[in-house]
């Protein structure tokens, strides 16, 4: 085989040339970072970068295989990291100045198996700040910007995580998916980015936005690589009591399987919804009339409560976020550690200024007034209730079909500052994305065209809970038919 000159290649093509010895796992890494030099200062995917760590990594990576050893299924791939996952030594922010100077003592569950399995971590990727947005606008310490058009977002908020993984400045990704967080971006940006089952994964060492909803997932070029990617980061935690006891298949041997009498639903109330754009919906819709021809069998379906769960999901996330977020009041995490024997004045004068962006600001107070007494019945309880209908709607509809398929955006990716200015707007960019998270069902986004203009657009695949299988299937057909892995984004130069 040819071996991966540049980091465009996938990531199973990666560790199968690193393994190969066809390439090292320095030389590798070393192309991208110095990809990352070259396009980054424009992009702004990165929010910090460990280069010294990476190389010495990928040292004993490469003396490991010289030795005759396997390092593992991800050899000497570059991967990049949503800045929300904790890691080891390496400053974790979440996108917010609140937690600036935090250095984890440990590596979450995700992040340890991903070095396990050989992965070179690259850094931190940039995010809207708590994961709390859809366009990485909410980031706090700078634009990140769609590689496809760099006036336009990258989605959020895994917006750096997509870009990065677009552009080609690392082979693969880890995001996390709230509302849509990983879904979003990934049809933005022209990539696949899966949301496991909740429970499929494990959130530790996540820094919560709303637990009950936030879901850690692969963001990667291709079909194969998410299949490997939730191979390697899947499977129970002992010290995440959500996790799911459930073996992990080997997700790769779905890929081949064809989609020849799957029996695929097409919800209407999504095809029905105001403000999709024509673009959008032909190219979908050219993604399922090429299912069809491979055999699917297509069906009409109905969620009928799909109007609710918008309104559901920003009662459930911000009441959740109101209280996972009541630890950071500047003075135990971030700046604190940065100035070691800096006196209470010196700390204050520091951060002042340095605390919660707006959207974060509005999301507490929104979730907090939720649950005041008197008020949580009528907000929050109802919102649980309505939850219930939901997950109801989708267990009727995986008795009647094995897949369900939409857009999972409205529009393609829209200009940065378009929606700043009107949070209702930014908040129906996910208005595909809320139901699933709220079921706590696996989806995921797949390019299946371009837009006149040359914007990527994705077909969200929604599936059964723990059939991540069945989801990947139909995924490598519609991936196979569109040829949108073989496409990049313009390049970007700095």
């Amino acid at each position: 085989m040819t071996p991966p000159t540049t980091p465009f290649s996938s990531a199973a093509a990666c560790a199968r040339a690193v393994k190969a010895r066809e390439i090292s796992a320095r030389e590798l890494a070393t192309l991208t970072l110095d990809r990352v030099a070259a396009s980054d200062e424009c992009l702004g995917a990165y929010l910090r970068i460990d280069g010294d760590g990476a190389l010495a990594r990928c040292d004993a990576i490469d003396a490991e295989i010289a030795a005759g050893g396997d390092p593992g299924p991800l050899a000497g791939v570059p991967v990049a990291l949503k800045d929300i996952l904790v890691t080891e030594g390496l400053e974790t922010t979440a996108g917010s100045r609140i937690l600036a100077g935090w250095i984890p003592p440990y590596d979450g569950t995700a992040v340890a198996r991903l070095r396990e399995a050989g992965a070179i971590i690259l850094g931190k990727l940039n995010m809207d700040e708590f994961a709390m947005g859809s366009s990485n606008e909410n980031s706090a310490f700078k634009v990140c910007r769609n590689p496809w058009d760099t006036t336009r977002v990258p989605g959020g908020s895994s917006g750096g995580s997509a870009a990065a993984v677009a552009a080609g400045l690392c082979a693969a990704s880890l995001g996390t998916d709230t509302g849509g967080s990983i879904r979003q971006p990934a049809a933005f940006c022209g990539i696949v980015g899966l949301k496991p089952t909740y429970g499929r994964v494990s959130r530790y060492g996540v820094i919560a936005f709303a637990s009950s909803l936030d879901q850690v997932g692969p963001m990667t070029r291709t079909v194969e690589d998410a299949a490997l990617l939730l191979e390697v980061i899947a499977g129970f935690d002992p010290r995440d009591a959500t996790t799911v006891e459930a073996p992990v298949p080997r997700y790769r041997d779905a890929l081949d399987g064809g989609v020849r009498g799957l029996k695929i639903g097409l919800p209407k109330e999504f095809f029905s919804a105001d403000g999709i754009d024509p673009e959008v919906a032909a190219a979908v819709s050219g993604a399922a009339d090429a299912l069809r021809e491979a055999g699917a069998i297509l069906t009409e379906i109905s969620l009928p409560h799909t109007d609710l769960a918008l309104p559901a999901y920003y009662l459930v996330a911000p009441a959740e976020a109101s209280s996972n977020l009541a630890r950071y009041d500047g003075v135990r995490y971030g700046l604190r550690q940065a100035a070691a024997g800096a006196s209470l004045l010196d700390l204050y004068k520091e951060t002042r200024g340095t605390g919660f962006g707006p959207e974060v600001k509005r999301r507490i107070m929104l979730g907090t007034f939720a649950l005041r007494a008197g008020y949580y019945d009528a907000y929050y309880g109802k919102a649980q209730k309505v939850r219930t209908l939901i997950k109801g709607d989708f267990d009727a509809a995986f008795g009647e079909v094995d897949v369900i398929l939409s857009p999972t955006t409205p529009t393609a990716a829209f200009a940065i500052g378009e929606k700043t200015a009107r949070p209702i707007d930014m908040y129906l960019a996910d208005i595909f994305t809320l139901s699933a998270n709220l079921a706590g069902i696996p989806g995921m986004s797949v390019p299946c065209g371009l837009t006149r203009e040359g914007l990527p657009v994705g077909v969200q695949l929604l599936g059964r809970p723990l059939d991540e299988a069945t989801l990947l299937q139909v995924a490598a057909s519609v991936e196979r038919d569109a040829g949108m892995s073989a496409r990049r984004p313009p390049e970007v130069q700095s």
